[in-house]
């Protein structure tokens, strides 16, 4: 007689064996029809799952983040039968759930185009209308792999052949077609309602590069079709924010072939960029750090000796001179803070010491990775490590934190999550010192009022971290800063300070970058505003045009006068009509649009319109120069359409 535990506490007895869709029903109807799975003593199965003993559970429907995972790993299975079906010679593999869908990788010899997938997107809906039962079976391991190797199947085979012997291998099958996976699934496709097929790439199999080029098909997948609605015009929304793209109109920067993940900045670009650079060494002055400079090429025995090396090799660049000694460019900003430390005799009383650089690293990424700014080889981090003693890791966290959520506002950025990532499976250090890292963590996050959700095994290999996750316009979220406590770099690289007992110790380290990579959140930037960044971030603050040529002496006077005065302000006395410059400024996401015709020269008055097209009436220069700088100061807060 299995006792059934519910979330809410309350419980339901049964005299025989009861699976997970009859508790539901015993529930309630309704209950019963949107079941997607259940969670026994906190493990996802299937509806069909037979209780036997006392055990909690929880049923999980669409609006459970279990049951959108459920949906898009059934929806992969539904692709698969669907090429089956269409074009049988095709070989299925792995079809995983990602992010905001699923994709699944197939072996054919004949691409798949744009018509073969509204083809297979038709037959899925036909499928999923049959509205088909799952079914769910198990078979030894070599039952298995010769059971697929009997369909032609040989990648199927060959992932089964790859599993202990002793494990029993689950089916799921769906009418005439049947694959391997660990489940869970609907129970029957005809809670599959809204979905999408959106592009073919390709694929190495097993994501190794000597391996044959498979075909991989991604999809999406939601509960509702008003869901999958919202999401494909989020990506329309994204597709028109693409910093790439905002980039080329703007004449911000370009990449190229010959320097691949790195970035060529335009005059336009490299001034918003070193506008970011500026507003945040302001910060860091304030807030008591140091700036400090270390080398990009450093001895490979460094790098051994941090940890970075064995951890990180591979993704370094590295040099042999003539005398055979091995380099490396800098992947990280630690190990050159820590030789700053180590110069002459540190104390106790003079922790903490905040270092911040802006500090040029290379990392090397697979190509196919590459994404703009997004996703480079070469780029700049914020990166700060502020030296201290244990009993300050509160203290110093709390402040970090302060002041990082501070910088998030002042970038339009409001909605902030933060994660906790804790020790990874490779990584350096004793189990006692994490113990220890994570604890002084959690204490410090605890202290600061701030509320994380747990991203196991995400740590830096050092030391463990919280994430700090900006979500932009259009709900997307970009993981940005970070602060890490670190117990084992110092040591590893020999910082110490004297304690009050003339004793030497050991100081922790906190890792802590704001932006991450500048190049990156430049990238963020553009696509949160639509390359409509606030007047202080841009790089023109204003254009001052003439309607005639009667107005050209004026309008260079007036623009003169503003740069004087601090505004970032270009010119437009070409001569074509005003329309046609105000559009084209526009276009350029220009804050202000200054205009003098006759009757403006006359009264010593600019017409003043905002690139959302407001027209904020006529103000002599002196009077828009100092409503600027209010809105400057503010970091756009206060702005001349309020």
């Amino acid at each position: 007689m299995p006792v059934i535990t519910l979330p809410d506490g309350a419980q339901r007895t049964f005299d025989h064996a009861v699976t997970v869709a009859e508790v539901a029903a015993s529930i309630g109807a309704g209950l019963a029809r949107a079941a997607l799975g259940g969670k026994v003593n906190g493990k996802l199965v299937d509806t069909s799952f037979r209780i036997e003993r006392d055990t909690t559970l929880a049923i999980v429907t669409d609006r459970d983040p279990e049951g959108l995972e459920i949906i898009r790993h059934s929806t992969a299975h539904l692709l698969a039968q669907a090429v089956k079906q269409l074009f049988p010679e095709t070989q299925v593999t792995i079809g995983p759930v990602i992010e905001d869908g699923f994709y699944y990788d197939f072996a054919r010899a004949t691409p798949f185009t744009t018509e073969d997938l509204a083809k297979l997107e038709a037959r899925m809906l036909e499928l999923a209308q049959a509205d088909q039962p799952v079914r769910r079976r198990e078979l030894p391991r070599d039952a298995a792999v010769a059971h697929f190797r009997s369909l032609g199947e040989r990648y199927k085979a060959e992932i089964i052949a790859g599993i202990p012997g002793g494990e029993p291998i689950s089916l799921y099958g769906q009418g005439d077609w049947e694959d391997l996976c660990r489940g869970p699934h609907v129970p029957s496709t005809g809670k599959l309602r809204a979905f999408k097929l959106m592009k073919v790439a390709g694929a190495y199999w097993r994501g190794d590069s000597r391996n044959e080029m498979l075909q991989r098909i991604y999809g999406t997948a939601w509960p509702t079709q008003q869901q999958l609605d919202a999401y494909l015009q989020r990506l329309e929304e994204a597709e028109k924010r693409d910093h790439r793209r905002i980039g080329r109109e703007l004449d911000l920067f370009h990449m190229q072939e010959e320097a691949p993940g790195a970035v060529f900045w335009h005059p336009k670009g490299w001034r918003i960029f070193q506008q970011l650079i500026g507003y945040m060494r302001a910060k860091q002055e304030a807030a008591g750090f140091s700036e400090v400079n270390g080398p990009e090429l450093m001895d490979r025995s460094l790098w051994e000796a941090s940890g970075h090396w064995q951890q990180f090799g591979e993704n370094m660049y590295t040099t042999q001179t003539p005398d055979e000694r091995v380099y490396a460019i800098k992947p990280m900003n630690c190990p050159g803070h820590v030789q700053i430390f180590k110069q002459g005799i540190r104390s106790y009383r003079d922790l903490p010491i905040r270092f911040a650089e802006f500090g040029k690293v290379h990392r090397y990424e697979p190509s196919g990775a590459l994404h703009g700014l997004m996703r480079v080889r070469a780029f700049t981090q914020d990166d700060a490590h502020i030296f201290i003693t244990p009993e300050q890791i509160t203290a110093e966290s709390v402040l970090s934190t302060q002041l990082i959520l501070s910088i998030y506002r002042d970038f339009g950025f409001e909605d902030v999550r933060i994660k906790f990532s804790d020790r990874p499976p490779k990584r350096v250090g004793e189990d006692a010192v994490w113990d220890q890292a994570e604890a002084a963590l959690e204490q410090a996050a605890q202290a600061a009022g701030i509320q994380y959700t747990l991203n196991p095994g995400e740590g830096a290999f050092y030391g463990p971290k919280l994430e700090f996750v900006l979500r932009d316009a259009i709900g997307r979220d970009w993981q940005c800063g970070t602060l890490q406590v670190d117990l084992n770099m110092p040591r590893r690289l020999g910082a110490h300070y004297i304690d009050e007992h003339s004793q030497k110790q050991v100081p922790v380290m906190l890792h802590r970058a704001i932006f991450g990579s500048l190049e990156r959140f430049f990238g963020i930037l553009l696509e949160h505003h639509a390359g409509k960044l606030p007047a202080w971030l841009s790089p023109v603050h204003a254009v001052a045009m003439s309607i005639t040529d009667r107005q050209r002496e004026y309008v260079q006077k007036v623009a003169d006068l503003l740069k004087k005065q601090g505004v970032l302000v270009d010119c437009d006395l070409r001569n074509e009509k005003v329309g046609f410059k105000i559009r084209e400024h526009t276009l350029q996401r220009v804050p202000y649009l200054l205009v003098a015709g006759d009757k403006e020269v006359a009264a010593n008055l600019l017409s003043v319109r905002s690139r959302s097209g407001k027209d904020l009436g006529t103000m002599n220069p002196q009077a828009f120069s100092e409503r600027l700088r209010l809105e400057l100061e503010s970091r756009g807060r206060h702005t001349l359409e309020d």
